[in-house]
C-alpha cells in the first residue's frame, strides 16, 4: 500500500485499483500541494471535518470523478446539497465497508465549520458550525492507518489503538489550531503505530513546526519510526 502526501492534511492511499483521497485541499487552494484536483483520480474520498483547508476540493473532485465520499452525517448532507452523487454518512463509531477495506470514524477534539462564503472561505464568521469533527481509522490493503484529523492531544487515543492496532499514524504537529510537536510526540506513545507521518504543518505561518524535532522526540521515546515526506512524495507500507 502506498501513501502519498499531497500537502497539509491531504493524503492519497493506494492499493491495487483503490485510490483513496483524505481531506482534499489541493493546488491552487493549498500553497503546498503539488497537484490540482484535475490531476488526481480518486476512487473514494474521506473527510475528517468541514474546514476549508480539508474540503476545499471535495465537491469538484467528487462531482468530476463520481468518487463516493465518507463524512460525518451533517457534513455528508452538506455534500449532498452541493451535488455530490454518492455519500456515506456515519457518525462517530460508525464503520463503512468497501471492497478495498473499511473506514471507521473516531473522535477528534477540534471544531467543525463548513467553508465561508465568497472571498472568505476560512472565515468562521461566514461559515456554518456543523456536527462534530472526526478522526479516521482506515484499513486498506490489510494496512491500518489512523488519520487523526485536526485534534489536540487526548487520552483516548490509546483506546483507539487498543481497539484497532495501528500500522501507520498520521498526526498533526503544527500547533495553534491542533496539537504541536510536544503533544503530538506524546500522542505517538499512546498510539504505538509502527510508522508515523506528521501533517498539518508548514502550510501557513501560524503552523510552522520543526518536523526534525518531532522525529527526534518520537524515536527517542517510542518504538515508532517517523517518516518525513515532502509534498508529492510517497511512502510504501
Amino acid at each position: 500500500m502506498d501513501i502519498r502526501w499531497l500537502g497539509h492534511s491531504c493524503f492519497e492511499l493506494s492499493d491495487g485499483e483503490a485510490r483513496v483521497i483524505v481531506d482534499p485541499f489541493l493546488k491552487p487552494n493549498s500553497p503546498t500541494a503539488p497537484v490540482t484536483a484535475e490531476e488526481v483520480e480518486p476512487t473514494h474520498i474521506l473527510l475528517s471535518h468541514g474546514h476549508a483547508d480539508h474540503v476545499a476540493d471535495a465537491v469538484p473532485l467528487a462531482t468530476r470523478t463520481g468518487a463516493p465520499c465518507v463524512a460525518i452525517v451533517e457534513l455528508a448532507k452538506w455534500l449532498d446539497a452541493r451535488g455530490v452523487e454518492t455519500t456515506h454518512d456515519p457518525n462517530l463509531g460508525g464503520v463503512v465497508e468497501f471492497d478495498w477495506g473499511w473506514v471507521k470514524l473516531v473522535q477528534a477534539f477540534h471544531t467543525n465549520t463548513t467553508p465561508g462564503e465568497g472571498d472568505e472561505p476560512f472565515s468562521a464568521e461566514t461559515g456554518t458550525s456543523i456536527g462534530l469533527p472526526a478522526g479516521l481509522v482506515i484499513n486498506i490493503g490489510g494496512v491500518t492507518v489512523y488519520h487523526a484529523g485536526d485534534t489536540c492531544l487526548f487520552g483516548d487515543m490509546k483506546l483507539i489503538a487498543e481497539r484497532t492496532p495501528l500500522d501507520v499514524a498520521i498526526v498533526p504537529i503544527g500547533g495553534h489550531y491542533t496539537m504541536g510537536v510536544d503533544d503530538a510526540a506524546y500522542a505517538c506513545g499512546l498510539l504505538g503505530a509502527k510508522t508515523v507521518l506528521p501533517m498539518h504543518y508548514g502550510t501557513f505561518p501560524a503552523i510552522e513546526a520543526d518536523a526534525g524535532e518531532f522525529k527526534r522526540q518520537v524515536e527517542d521515546s517510542t518504538s515508532s519510526e517517523v517518516v518525513l515526506l515532502e509534498p508529492g512524495q510517497t511512502h510504501s507500507v
